[in-house]
Protein backbone atom coordinates (compact mmCIF):
# COMPACT_ATOMS: atom_id res chain seq x y z
CA UNK A 1 0.00 0.00 0.00
CA UNK A 2 1.43 3.61 -0.73
CA UNK A 3 0.29 7.12 0.38
CA UNK A 4 -1.03 7.55 -3.65
CA UNK A 5 -3.25 4.34 -3.22
CA UNK A 6 -4.79 4.88 0.13
CA UNK A 7 -6.36 8.43 -1.58
CA UNK A 8 -7.42 6.48 -4.08
CA UNK A 9 -9.45 4.37 -1.80
CA UNK A 10 -11.49 7.39 -0.37
CA UNK A 11 -14.57 6.91 -2.64
CA UNK A 12 -14.77 3.15 -1.84
CA UNK A 13 -14.36 4.06 2.43
CA UNK A 14 -17.07 6.43 2.38
CA UNK A 15 -19.61 4.62 0.62
CA UNK A 16 -19.27 1.96 3.26
CA UNK A 17 -18.93 4.34 5.99
CA UNK A 18 -22.61 5.76 4.67
CA UNK A 19 -23.99 2.67 4.89
CA UNK A 20 -22.75 1.57 8.49
CA UNK A 21 -22.07 4.74 10.33
CA UNK A 22 -25.92 6.36 10.60
CA UNK A 23 -26.99 3.30 12.81
CA UNK A 24 -24.61 4.21 15.56
CA UNK A 25 -25.02 7.59 15.39
CA UNK A 26 -28.82 7.50 15.53
CA UNK A 27 -28.39 5.55 19.49
CA UNK A 28 -26.10 8.92 19.82
CA UNK A 29 -28.63 11.08 19.10
CA UNK A 30 -30.99 10.10 21.31
CA UNK A 31 -28.80 10.41 24.09
CA UNK A 32 -27.37 13.80 23.45
CA UNK A 33 -31.36 14.40 23.76
CA UNK A 34 -32.26 12.12 26.91
CA UNK A 35 -29.33 14.32 28.51
CA UNK A 36 -30.00 17.83 26.92
CA UNK A 37 -26.56 18.07 26.30
CA UNK A 38 -26.09 21.71 24.17
CA UNK A 39 -22.38 21.45 24.13
CA UNK A 40 -19.49 19.16 22.67
CA UNK A 41 -16.04 18.52 23.90
CA UNK A 42 -13.65 17.24 21.24
CA UNK A 43 -10.32 15.96 21.46
CA UNK A 44 -7.50 14.79 18.87
CA UNK A 45 -4.12 15.26 17.57
CA UNK A 46 -2.73 15.66 14.57
CA UNK A 47 -4.74 15.57 11.16
CA UNK A 48 -8.05 14.14 13.33
CA UNK A 49 -7.61 17.57 15.50
CA UNK A 50 -8.54 19.03 11.83
CA UNK A 51 -11.38 16.89 11.66
CA UNK A 52 -12.43 18.21 14.92
CA UNK A 53 -12.24 22.04 13.83
CA UNK A 54 -14.14 20.98 11.02
CA UNK A 55 -16.85 19.80 13.47
CA UNK A 56 -16.64 22.81 15.11
CA UNK A 57 -17.98 24.85 11.80
CA UNK A 58 -20.71 22.00 11.16
CA UNK A 59 -22.30 21.50 14.67
CA UNK A 60 -22.02 25.70 15.66
CA UNK A 61 -23.76 26.13 12.11
CA UNK A 62 -25.68 23.84 11.26
CA UNK A 63 -26.42 22.24 14.73
CA UNK A 64 -26.47 25.81 17.21
CA UNK A 65 -24.09 23.66 19.35
CA UNK A 66 -20.85 24.93 21.51
CA UNK A 67 -18.10 23.13 20.17
CA UNK A 68 -14.92 23.01 22.02
CA UNK A 69 -11.52 21.90 21.52
CA UNK A 70 -10.33 19.85 23.83
CA UNK A 71 -6.21 20.20 25.34
CA UNK A 72 -5.29 16.65 26.31
CA UNK A 73 -2.39 17.45 28.56
CA UNK A 74 -5.17 19.61 30.70
CA UNK A 75 -6.13 15.93 31.62
CA UNK A 76 -3.05 13.99 30.64
CA UNK A 77 0.26 16.17 31.86
CA UNK A 78 -1.80 18.23 34.85
CA UNK A 79 -4.25 15.90 35.96
CA UNK A 80 -6.66 18.31 35.95
CA UNK A 81 -10.30 17.30 35.24
CA UNK A 82 -12.61 20.42 33.22
CA UNK A 83 -16.25 19.85 34.13
CA UNK A 84 -17.64 17.65 30.67
CA UNK A 85 -20.89 16.45 32.50
CA UNK A 86 -23.34 17.65 30.44
CA UNK A 87 -21.02 17.52 26.76
CA UNK A 88 -20.69 15.37 24.33
CA UNK A 89 -17.27 14.34 24.53
CA UNK A 90 -15.66 12.85 21.27
CA UNK A 91 -12.32 11.69 20.63
CA UNK A 92 -11.07 11.77 17.34
CA UNK A 93 -8.20 9.29 16.27
CA UNK A 94 -7.11 7.08 13.54
CA UNK A 95 -5.18 4.19 15.21
CA UNK A 96 -7.11 5.05 18.71
CA UNK A 97 -3.62 4.92 20.80
CA UNK A 98 -3.45 8.18 21.43
CA UNK A 99 -2.64 8.33 25.37
CA UNK A 100 -3.68 12.06 25.90
CA UNK A 101 -6.60 11.90 23.83
CA UNK A 102 -7.72 8.59 25.27
CA UNK A 103 -7.58 10.58 28.80
CA UNK A 104 -10.00 13.01 28.07
CA UNK A 105 -12.65 10.81 27.27
CA UNK A 106 -11.68 8.39 30.45
CA UNK A 107 -12.22 11.27 32.76
CA UNK A 108 -15.36 12.47 30.71
CA UNK A 109 -16.87 9.04 31.42
CA UNK A 110 -15.81 9.27 35.16
CA UNK A 111 -17.69 12.33 35.34
CA UNK A 112 -20.33 10.55 33.65
CA UNK A 113 -20.23 12.52 30.06
CA UNK A 114 -21.78 11.20 27.28
CA UNK A 115 -18.76 9.94 25.17
CA UNK A 116 -17.88 8.66 21.44
CA UNK A 117 -15.26 7.60 19.45
CA UNK A 118 -14.64 8.28 16.30
CA UNK A 119 -11.63 5.83 15.33
CA UNK A 120 -10.47 3.16 12.53
CA UNK A 121 -9.27 0.58 15.30
CA UNK A 122 -12.51 -0.11 16.67
CA UNK A 123 -10.25 -3.00 19.21
CA UNK A 124 -8.28 0.39 20.36
CA UNK A 125 -7.92 1.64 23.71
CA UNK A 126 -9.96 4.54 22.63
CA UNK A 127 -13.23 2.50 21.37
CA UNK A 128 -12.92 0.39 25.00
CA UNK A 129 -13.11 3.88 27.17
CA UNK A 130 -16.24 5.04 24.67
CA UNK A 131 -20.00 5.07 25.30
CA UNK A 132 -21.11 5.21 21.57
CA UNK A 133 -18.20 3.96 18.93
CA UNK A 134 -17.70 4.65 15.12
CA UNK A 135 -15.67 2.49 13.19
CA UNK A 136 -14.02 4.44 10.36
CA UNK A 137 -13.69 1.20 8.47
CA UNK A 138 -11.11 2.68 5.78
CA UNK A 139 -9.44 -0.52 6.23
CA UNK A 140 -5.73 -0.56 6.82
CA UNK A 141 -3.86 2.81 6.01
CA UNK A 142 -0.51 1.93 6.18
CA UNK A 143 0.65 5.23 4.73
CA UNK A 144 2.43 7.48 7.23
CA UNK A 145 0.11 10.62 6.37
CA UNK A 146 -3.22 9.82 6.79
CA UNK A 147 -5.31 10.28 3.57
CA UNK A 148 -8.29 8.21 3.66
CA UNK A 149 -8.90 8.42 7.24
CA UNK A 150 -9.01 11.75 7.43
CA UNK A 151 -11.77 11.89 4.99
CA UNK A 152 -13.69 9.30 7.01
CA UNK A 153 -13.32 11.46 9.76
CA UNK A 154 -14.58 14.79 8.04
CA UNK A 155 -17.85 12.13 6.41
CA UNK A 156 -18.68 11.17 10.19
CA UNK A 157 -18.69 14.93 11.94
CA UNK A 158 -21.21 15.25 8.48
CA UNK A 159 -23.23 12.48 10.01
CA UNK A 160 -23.45 13.56 13.09
CA UNK A 161 -25.08 16.52 12.22
CA UNK A 162 -27.59 15.09 10.11
CA UNK A 163 -28.18 12.66 12.99
CA UNK A 164 -28.68 15.07 16.11
CA UNK A 165 -30.89 17.32 13.56
CA UNK A 166 -33.33 14.12 13.38
CA UNK A 167 -32.96 13.48 9.23
CA UNK A 168 -31.90 10.76 6.95
CA UNK A 169 -28.55 10.86 5.22
CA UNK A 170 -29.52 13.50 2.52
CA UNK A 171 -28.79 13.29 -1.00
CA UNK A 172 -25.91 15.56 -1.26
CA UNK A 173 -23.95 13.49 1.03
CA UNK A 174 -24.74 10.54 -0.50
CA UNK A 175 -23.46 11.55 -3.90
CA UNK A 176 -19.87 12.09 -1.91
CA UNK A 177 -18.58 8.55 -3.41
CA UNK A 178 -19.07 10.22 -7.03
CA UNK A 179 -17.63 13.40 -6.45
CA UNK A 180 -14.47 12.16 -4.88
CA UNK A 181 -14.08 10.00 -7.52
CA UNK A 182 -14.45 13.29 -9.94
CA UNK A 183 -11.83 15.03 -7.46
CA UNK A 184 -9.22 11.74 -8.23
CA UNK A 185 -9.38 12.75 -12.14
CA UNK A 186 -8.00 16.03 -11.19
CA UNK A 187 -4.79 14.09 -10.57
CA UNK A 188 -3.07 15.33 -13.86
CA UNK A 189 -3.91 19.39 -12.91
CA UNK A 190 -2.79 18.74 -9.66
CA UNK A 191 0.33 17.38 -11.01
CA UNK A 192 1.31 20.26 -13.06
CA UNK A 193 0.18 22.54 -10.95
CA UNK A 194 3.25 21.17 -8.18
CA UNK A 195 5.62 20.81 -11.01
CA UNK A 196 5.07 24.68 -11.33
CA UNK A 197 5.72 25.01 -7.99
CA UNK A 198 8.74 22.39 -7.24
CA UNK A 199 10.95 25.38 -5.98
CA UNK A 200 8.52 26.94 -3.10
CA UNK A 201 10.19 26.04 -0.10
CA UNK A 202 7.40 28.48 2.25
CA UNK A 203 3.78 29.51 1.81
CA UNK A 204 0.75 30.29 3.95
CA UNK A 205 -2.45 28.46 3.11
CA UNK A 206 -5.93 30.59 3.38
CA UNK A 207 -9.02 29.68 3.73
CA UNK A 208 -12.61 30.44 6.08
CA UNK A 209 -14.95 28.86 7.25
CA UNK A 210 -15.78 25.10 6.75
CA UNK A 211 -12.84 24.94 4.85
CA UNK A 212 -10.52 26.51 7.24
CA UNK A 213 -9.98 22.53 8.37
CA UNK A 214 -9.10 22.16 4.81
CA UNK A 215 -6.31 24.62 5.01
CA UNK A 216 -4.44 23.34 8.26
CA UNK A 217 -4.87 19.89 6.79
CA UNK A 218 -3.52 20.97 3.08
CA UNK A 219 -0.47 22.80 5.27
CA UNK A 220 -0.10 19.78 7.41
CA UNK A 221 0.67 17.63 4.40
CA UNK A 222 2.70 19.82 2.58
CA UNK A 223 4.65 19.76 5.62
CA UNK A 224 4.94 16.19 6.04
CA UNK A 225 5.56 15.00 2.96
CA UNK A 226 6.62 17.89 0.44
CA UNK A 227 9.02 19.27 3.51
CA UNK A 228 7.50 23.21 2.60
CA UNK A 229 7.25 25.40 5.40
CA UNK A 230 3.85 26.45 5.23
CA UNK A 231 1.55 28.13 7.54
CA UNK A 232 -2.50 27.74 7.75
CA UNK A 233 -4.32 30.69 8.08
CA UNK A 234 -7.99 31.57 8.42
CA UNK A 235 -8.23 34.62 6.03
CA UNK A 236 -9.32 36.40 9.10
CA UNK A 237 -6.70 35.90 10.98
CA UNK A 238 -4.33 36.48 8.15
CA UNK A 239 -5.42 40.08 7.92
CA UNK A 240 -4.62 40.48 12.03
CA UNK A 241 -0.69 40.75 11.47
CA UNK A 242 0.52 37.70 8.89
CA UNK A 243 -0.21 39.94 5.51
CA UNK A 244 2.66 42.04 6.69
CA UNK A 245 4.96 38.95 5.14
CA UNK A 246 3.62 39.56 1.77
CA UNK A 247 5.91 40.81 -1.09
CA UNK A 248 6.78 40.26 -4.97
CA UNK A 249 6.54 36.72 -5.12
CA UNK A 250 5.35 35.37 -2.09
CA UNK A 251 3.09 32.09 -2.64
CA UNK A 252 -0.41 31.74 -1.45
CA UNK A 253 -2.08 28.53 -1.90
CA UNK A 254 -6.10 29.18 -1.14
CA UNK A 255 -9.11 27.74 -0.91
CA UNK A 256 -12.55 29.86 -1.48
CA UNK A 257 -16.16 27.78 -2.63
CA UNK A 258 -19.28 29.41 -3.11
CA UNK A 259 -20.66 30.84 0.77
CA UNK A 260 -20.80 33.41 2.71
CA UNK A 261 -17.11 33.72 2.84
CA UNK A 262 -16.34 34.11 -1.05
CA UNK A 263 -16.63 37.66 -1.45
CA UNK A 264 -14.21 38.31 1.23
CA UNK A 265 -11.51 35.78 -0.22
CA UNK A 266 -12.25 36.80 -3.37
CA UNK A 267 -11.23 40.43 -2.44
CA UNK A 268 -8.51 39.58 -0.32
CA UNK A 269 -7.00 37.52 -3.14
CA UNK A 270 -7.31 40.54 -5.17
CA UNK A 271 -4.89 42.62 -2.56
CA UNK A 272 -2.56 39.95 -2.17
CA UNK A 273 -1.95 39.80 -6.08
CA UNK A 274 -1.53 43.53 -6.33
CA UNK A 275 1.03 43.73 -3.65
CA UNK A 276 2.76 40.97 -6.13
CA UNK A 277 1.87 37.41 -4.21
CA UNK A 278 1.47 34.74 -6.41
CA UNK A 279 -2.23 33.22 -5.56
CA UNK A 280 -3.00 29.44 -6.39
CA UNK A 281 -6.65 29.32 -5.59
CA UNK A 282 -9.09 25.88 -5.26
CA UNK A 283 -12.73 27.22 -6.09
CA UNK A 284 -16.16 25.97 -7.64
CA UNK A 285 -16.45 29.88 -8.57
CA UNK A 286 -15.84 30.74 -12.66
CA UNK A 287 -14.62 34.41 -11.63
CA UNK A 288 -12.64 33.48 -8.39
CA UNK A 289 -10.51 31.22 -10.51
CA UNK A 290 -10.22 33.18 -13.14
CA UNK A 291 -8.95 36.65 -11.10
CA UNK A 292 -5.87 34.23 -9.57
CA UNK A 293 -2.90 33.15 -10.86
CA UNK A 294 -3.89 29.82 -11.63
CA UNK A 295 -5.94 27.40 -10.05
CA UNK A 296 -7.52 24.24 -9.04
CA UNK A 297 -11.42 23.58 -10.95
CA UNK A 298 -13.85 22.15 -7.68
CA UNK A 299 -17.48 20.40 -8.19
CA UNK A 300 -20.26 23.20 -8.21
CA UNK A 301 -22.27 20.61 -7.13
CA UNK A 302 -20.88 19.95 -3.91
CA UNK A 303 -22.40 22.48 -1.16
CA UNK A 304 -20.27 24.55 0.85
CA UNK A 305 -20.70 22.46 4.31
CA UNK A 306 -19.65 19.58 2.50
CA UNK A 307 -17.06 20.45 0.28
CA UNK A 308 -14.22 20.16 2.93
CA UNK A 309 -14.28 16.09 2.45
CA UNK A 310 -13.77 16.62 -1.39
CA UNK A 311 -10.94 19.22 -1.77
CA UNK A 312 -8.79 17.85 0.36
CA UNK A 313 -8.42 15.05 -2.61
CA UNK A 314 -7.31 17.76 -4.68
CA UNK A 315 -5.16 19.15 -1.95
CA UNK A 316 -3.70 15.84 -1.03
CA UNK A 317 -2.61 14.60 -4.82
CA UNK A 318 -0.98 18.46 -4.71
CA UNK A 319 1.26 17.64 -1.63
CA UNK A 320 2.06 13.65 -3.25
CA UNK A 321 3.24 15.47 -6.48
CA UNK A 322 4.91 18.28 -5.23
CA UNK A 323 7.16 16.06 -2.98
CA UNK A 324 7.41 13.93 -5.85
CA UNK A 325 8.36 17.10 -8.37
CA UNK A 326 11.03 17.68 -4.98
CA UNK A 327 12.67 14.17 -5.47
CA UNK A 328 11.08 13.03 -1.88
CA UNK A 329 9.50 9.89 -1.32
CA UNK A 330 5.78 10.68 0.10
CA UNK A 331 5.98 7.38 1.64
CA UNK A 332 8.88 7.92 3.69
CA UNK A 333 8.59 11.33 5.63
CA UNK A 334 11.68 12.14 7.42
CA UNK A 335 10.88 11.46 11.43
CA UNK A 336 7.93 10.86 11.35
CA UNK A 337 6.21 7.55 12.31
CA UNK A 338 2.54 6.10 11.41
CA UNK A 339 1.32 6.43 15.20
CA UNK A 340 2.80 8.72 17.30
CA UNK A 341 2.17 8.27 21.22
CA UNK A 342 1.93 11.66 22.98
CA UNK A 343 1.39 12.01 26.48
Amino acid sequence: MSLRSEIGESPAVVERLLQSAPSALRDLSAAVQRREIDAVFIAARGTSDHAATYAQYVLGVRNDLTVGLATPSVQSVYGASPNVKRALVVGVSQSGRSPDVVEVLTDARRQGALTLAVTNAPDSPLADVADVLVDLGAGPELAVAASKTYVAELVVMALISEALRGTSVDEALRALPPSLAGALEGEPAAASLAAERREMTECAVIARGYNYATAREWALKLKEIARTQTDPYSAADFEHGPITLVEPGYEVLAIAVRGPTLAGLRELFGRLRAAGARVLVASDDDATRAASDSAIVLDPGVPEWLSPIVTIIHCQLFAYHLALARGLDPDAPRGLHKVTLTR
